[in-house]
């Protein structure tokens, strides 16, 4: 079997919501949309993105294939960690963004280390995984919560907003990288076209929902984790793996990467941050594309990039 074009496709969807996400999309001209895609919407990005890897670790059934797989995500983390170096090498908190990962990098890390753990629960029964994935999620989406409302002091406060508590390996990667591997393991899939698009737009109507909720009756602040994303991220890949469309390349997939570890070279770069215009996103993008492009053709002589 070839790979799926629609998976690749979405992928880059994906890495483009990722990309509005850090953006803040439009927090200055509507912000109570922009909290509902920013907060909502396109948080969806990483738990698919994840899901899709549990998919395929589920032919990571032997420790050289783990080996292997680790080898190849951690080089990405540690040649991407290299590369912004100059961005977290004086953060008081040099250790922690060294094992949970500088900004958007954290993705990989987190998929290293909840991949070790997949691994040794592998052949534990579904029931079991699916139990302590919900059960892991649920805790981090408390956490959160707990942090977001400031019931607790100062000081437990502090320690509850403090974001790598609740995403991180085990909170948000574990979860998602486990029912990407048991959707595998058990063959799931979706019949009956129109129904499933009914559920899916249900479904995602719930992440927007969610975030409307949060918005005007908890707490107006960054929220990574919504509860609906337990349900709604493994039906979007679901639906759209059965899109089957076969394709050889690895071109799209490979962008989509690119997209993703480098967009905020360009976005904290001096030349964009004082760039006053109005096109100012459209300015991003026309070079975003460009040379995420350019990293794919680099990738294929380099190796290792993504």
């Amino acid at each position: 079997m070839g790979r799926n074009l629609t998976i690749d496709i979405l992928k880059i969807v994906l890495a483009f919501f990722v990309v509005f996400l850090h953006m803040n999309f439009l927090k200055d001209s509507y912000p109570t949309i922009s909290y509902v895609l920013v907060n909502g919407l396109f948080r969806i990005a990483v738990p698919v993105f994840l899901v899709i890897t549990g998919f395929y670790f589920l032919h990571i059934d032997h420790l050289k294939k783990l080996k292997k797989w680790l080898f190849r995500t951690f080089l990405l983390y540690a040649i991407w960690m290299s590369i912004y170096i100059s961005y977290w090498k004086d953060d008081e908190q040099i250790i922690l963004t060294v094992v949970f990962g500088y900004h958007h990098l954290w993705y990989l890390i987190g998929t290293s280390f909840s991949g070790v753990i997949l691994f040794l629960l592998r052949k534990q029964s579904s029931l079991l995984l699916i139990f302590l994935s919900i059960f892991l999620f649920a805790v981090g989406y408390a956490v959160q919560i707990l942090g977001n409302l400031h019931y607790f002091e100062k000081e437990q406060d502090s320690v509850l907003n403090m974001y790598l508590l609740y995403r991180n390996f085990l909170f948000v990667c574990f979860p998602f990288l486990t029912i990407g591997f048991l959707i595998s393991k058990h063959h799931t899939a979706l019949s009956e076209y129109g129904q499933t698009s009914i559920l899916l737009i249900l479904a995602v109507c719930c992440v927007i929902s969610e975030g409307f909720v949060n918005y005007f009756w908890i707490s107006s602040e960054s929220t990574d984790i919504l509860f609906s994303l337990i349900f709604t991220c493994p039906l979007v890949f679901l639906f759209f793996k059965n899109l089957y469309i076969k394709t050889n390349s690895k071109i799209l997939a490979n962008l989509s990467t690119a997209i993703y570890v480098v967009h905020p070279l360009i976005m904290k770069s001096t030349f964009y941050t004082e760039i006053q215009s109005p096109y100012k996103i459209l300015i991003f993008l026309a070079i975003l594309i460009p040379v995420s492009f350019a990293l794919v053709y680099v990738n294929k002589k380099l190796k290792y990039l993504l």
